[in-house]
């Protein structure tokens, strides 16, 4: 995949949660001036940041599914359907999920889309949406189908949501709480009984950039964990389709991403399904949420290498 458009789905991730904490940030420095003072000292700033860090997360998790329909046009399919392309979706969803022990089947959706393209999401493993594109359905056989769909079901059998969440919500947390003890520190006026805690504006200002820069300092660290996830789905994968499955669509989404495969078509500008991440080094690779499929593929087939 060309780097720009690694980086692209990489800025992407970033902003919406850097956008979400700095909207948080600018209404608590409009509200609350000299915030330390007013909530008891450091104990009572990070006992805030933490709670609005964490209910920001739980707040995205939370809308999670119903923005994935939203935004992506995702169509939930009725599991009675006479359509037998999409009862055989459904159904194959079903056992897996079952195979899994989910006591609650997930909601299916596909959306129009040329990409090869899957994901799971939703606020709980009760409450879980497993989504295909068009592109995925039409253009890759059953059998690969199946290691694709036995990922995503890993994903909601494994409580990732819910751990990406808690993650994302103390990186939140951390990095709120630390912008603003740098901010009033650098920004305290002489005068101690100045409960303003200093220039407002100056304070509001560091406050931004030390949270941009935290930020993104956490997101090497949701990343790491992202990318073990990533082969833990991949293992569950194995177990709930079969290894050759899942092994087999690794492989169909490694051939597409060299353009070396036709039963996937052209390579497209992005493959979301078990995401595609290239050979990238250095700094770049910090902040790559999945690890290479070669890499992926070596661990399924030689499981000592995990």
């Amino acid at each position: 995949m060309r780097f720009w458009q690694i980086a692209k789905r990489i800025t992407l991730l970033m902003l919406v949660n850097l956008l979400v904490m700095l909207t948080i940030g600018i209404i608590v420095s409009l509200l609350f001036r000299g915030l330390a003072a007013r909530l008891g000292g450091s104990q009572g700033l990070f006992l805030f940041c933490f709670v609005w860090g964490m209910g920001g997360a739980f707040v995205s998790l939370a809308l999670s599914r119903w923005m994935a329909k939203m935004m992506m046009g995702v169509k939930v399919i009725d599991p009675n359907t006479f359509e037998s392309e999409l009862q055989r979706l459904v159904q194959t969803v079903h056992h897996l999920a079952r195979t899994a022990g989910l006591g609650t089947m997930p909601e299916v959706g596909i959306y129009d889309s040329p990409e090869i393209n899957a994901f799971a999401t939703g606020p709980s493993r009760s409450r879980a949406l497993v989504a295909v594109s068009s592109g995925l359905l039409g253009r890759m056989r059953q059998y690969d189908i199946e290691g694709v769909l036995g990922h995503e079901t890993a994903h909601i059998a494994n409580g990732d949501m819910v751990t990406m969440t808690l993650i994302q919500g103390v990186v939140n947390a951390f990095a709120m709480f630390l912008a603003w003890a740098l901010a009033i520190a650098l920004t305290r006026g002489s005068d101690r009984d100045d409960d303003r805690g200093g220039n407002p504006f100056m304070q509001w200002m560091l406050m931004n950039l030390f949270q941009s820069v935290f930020m993104m300092l956490g997101m090497i660290v949701v990343c790491a964990f992202s990318r073990w996830r990533e082969f833990r789905a991949d293992a569950g994968g194995a177990r709930y389709a079969g290894r050759e499955h899942m092994v087999s669509a690794l492989k169909v989404l490694q051939a597409v991403h060299e353009g070396g495969a036709d039963v996937a078509g052209p390579q497209q500008p992005a493959f979301q399904a078990l995401k595609i991440s290239g050979r990238t080094g250095g700094l770049l690779a910090l902040f790559a949420s999945h690890p290479p499929l070669e890499e992926r593929i070596a661990r399924l087939e030689n499981p000592t290498l995990g």
